[in-house]
Formats: structure tokens, sequence, C-alpha cells
């Protein structure tokens, strides 16, 4: 809950929402949808350097793809409840029939996936969402009112079992996983395909297009950044503000990430990604891009370690720090987490070719173990 609301575990203060709006506005839904248009992209990327190699490129996405979904699985049972690996093989082996499409095609396939996606979701949260305003504002009926006092105190109640959970030790935390989660990230996939797919669909469609290669315009990219920063973030200001009036009520707060700002974190995405495009040939040549180069090239080995290295900070086996820092407090581990990435990446790969959990899946994947060191 607290990934939806700064009211959990505690009263946030006005600084605490003020942390939450700020990740709420640059970030939420942003990154996600950002790393979607990527995967779909590298996916092509990976078969046509293998076709090129006069290699059966499906054959070897495919196995790359089963390998991906067990090392996600791993990651959830093993260290973090949030893993996005085994989503992205379930969505990717979706994708994948539709890699010879015409790219104009392609797009208005995944937009109409994505916007009925979304619709479907939205419109049937609106019920629920409404008996909570009614609610807040105390205008419900006493049959709406104990019904949302009793979904509150079945929230409460599971939020305080999840909290006990993260106290426990390593094993414990497995074993729990193993009795009541066992599917959590099959129906975790599932409820995300509408969301997943479409946008690595949408990142396979930019790739044919030419968009991360210098095949469009630049006048292209910066209406597509100016227009995706001043459209989306204005919706999204719009829907903050609607949230916080609230208080971040949980109901409203399900709705909103999970169907209302959707257009917004993709309008935001795209523009970040024609931001990025246009920066990229010089920003790559500065000693700051050389260090971005290095960790978006380790980027499975920093995204398991980042789960690995704040797991242990928050979790029982751990520094037990797990409901004990507010939101205004949490932007400063972020920040030292992107720190130990960009400090580590370059020096790691001055010695190796790529990133451990990289060659790992790599060899795997192909079957034979591949060259490490340099």
């Amino acid at each position: 809950m607290a990934t939806l609301t700064p009211q959990v575990p505690h009263p946030a203060t006005f600084a605490d929402k003020a942390a939450f709006a700020l990740g709420f506005i640059l970030f939420e839904g942003k990154m996600r949808a950002l790393f979607s248009l990527l995967f779909g992209a590298s996916m092509l990327l990976f078969i046509d350097r293998a076709e090129e190699a006069a290699r059966d490129g499906d054959r070897l996405q495919i196995r790359r793809l089963l390998w991906l979904g067990l090392f996600g699985y791993l990651h959830f049972l093993l260290l973090w409840w949030g893993d996005i690996l085994f989503t992205y093989a379930l969505a990717g082996l979706a994708a994948l029939p539709f890699r010879h499409a015409p790219p104009r095609r392609l797009a208005a396939g995944a937009l109409a996936i994505f916007a009925c996606w979304h619709l479907l979701i939205g419109g049937g949260g609106l019920p629920e969402t409404w008996r909570e305003h009614r609610v807040i504002a105390g205008t419900a009926s006493p049959a709406d009112a104990a019904r949302y006092d009793k979904a509150e105190a079945i929230v409460a109640s599971k939020t305080a079992a999840e909290m006990a959970s993260y106290h426990q030790g390593f094993a414990a935390q497995i074993a729990g996983k193993l009795r009541d989660q066992a599917a959590e990230p099959l129906s975790s996939a599932l409820g995300s395909m509408g969301e997943t797919l479409p946008l690595m669909l949408l990142g396979m469609a930019l790739l044919r297009s030419g968009f991360f290669s210098g095949g469009w315009p630049d006048g292209a990219l910066r209406r597509l950044a100016r227009t995706g920063i001043a459209a989306g973030g204005t919706l999204t200001l719009l829907i903050l503000a609607w949230a916080w009036s609230g208080g971040f009520p949980p109901v409203r707060m399900m709705l909103i990430v999970s169907a209302v700002a959707a257009l917004p974190h993709l309008l935001m995405a795209l523009a970040y990604a024609a931001t990025l495009v246009r920066a990229a040939p010089r920003l790559a040549r500065t000693a700051l891009g050389a260090r971005l180069v290095a960790t978006g090239r380790m980027a499975f080995t920093n995204y398991i370690a980042c789960t690995l290295v704040m797991t242990f900070i928050f979790y029982g086996w751990g520094l037990d720090l797990v409901g004990k820092v507010p939101p205004r407090q949490q932007p400063l581990y972020v920040l030292g987490g992107w720190a130990a990435m960009l400090a580590w990446s370059k020096p790691w790969l001055a010695r190796y070719r790529q990133g451990p959990l990289e060659w790992l899946w790599r060899s795997l994947t192909e079957r034979r173990r591949q060259p490490f060191r340099r």
C-alpha cells in the first residue's frame, strides 16, 4: 500500500506528501513505461544481431525470455515481491509474433490495446472510488460507510501482516511466499499485461521507425518532447491535485495508478525518450555519459544488486528499517543507489566484458560459456 499512498504505514506529514508528490510527477509510471519501450526495442536488436550471424534469432530470443522468467521468479521468491522480470518474459513472448508487422500498424495496435485496457480498468474501478469519495465527504449511506470501513479494516490487517513478514528472517520470508504467494508473479504479469505488452510493441515500432538511431528529424523529436511534457505534465498535476485533496485515499490511488494516469505516464515517457535520444550523442562523450553507458550495459546486474542492497537495508534479515523511513527521507536512499551504480559499473567493465548476471544469462541462452574477462 505504501507504493500507492504516503499515509501507510504511518500518517504523512506535509513533507512526506511533497516527497511522494515529486516522485509521482517525475517517476511513477514514467520509468516503467520507458523501460518497457526499451525492452521491446532490445528484443528486436537481439534478434537482428543473431540473424546477421546466420543464426535463428527467434529461437534464441525465446530461450532468452524463458531464462529471464526463471530469473524473475527467483528474484521474487528469494528477495523482493516487486519483480518485473517475470512479467517482461511473459509479455516478451506475447510480443514476439508481431515483430514483422509494419511500424505504423504495430504502433496503432499497441495504442489501441493500451487505451482499451485502461478504459476497462478505469470503468470497473469507478463505483468503488465514488463510494470512497462519498464516505470521505460524509455523504455516504450508513450501509456504504459500513462496507467501506470493513474494506479498510481488511486492508489494514493485510498491511500489518505484510509488515510482520518483512521483519522475518531470510528463510522465513521465502517459506511464507511459497506458502501464500507462489502464483503471485503470474497473477501480477497477467494483471499488468495490458500495459506492458503494448508498451513493448510500441518500443518495437519505434526501433523499426529509426527513433533510437537518428532516423527521426530533430524537429519531430523536439515536438514530441515538448508536447509530451506539456500535456502529460499538466494531466499529472491535475491528477495529483485530485489525489492530494482526498489525502491520497487508497481506492482512489489504486484507480489513478492502474488506469487514470496511464495516458500522462505514456506521454511523459515518450517525451523523456525523445529528450534522451537528442542528448545521447553529446552526453555519451562526457565523463558522466561514460558512466551512464556502463550502468546501462549492466542493467540486469544493477537491477538485482539494487534489490539485494535495499532489502538488506530494510528487511528483517538485514538492518530491518522497513516502516521506519518516512517518504521525505526515501529520496536519499534512491540517490545512494544511483551513486553506487554509477560508481562501480565502469570500473567493472574495464576488467570484464559484461556484468556477472548478463554473462550468466547469455551463457545460458547460448548454451555455452561466454568469454568473461577482458
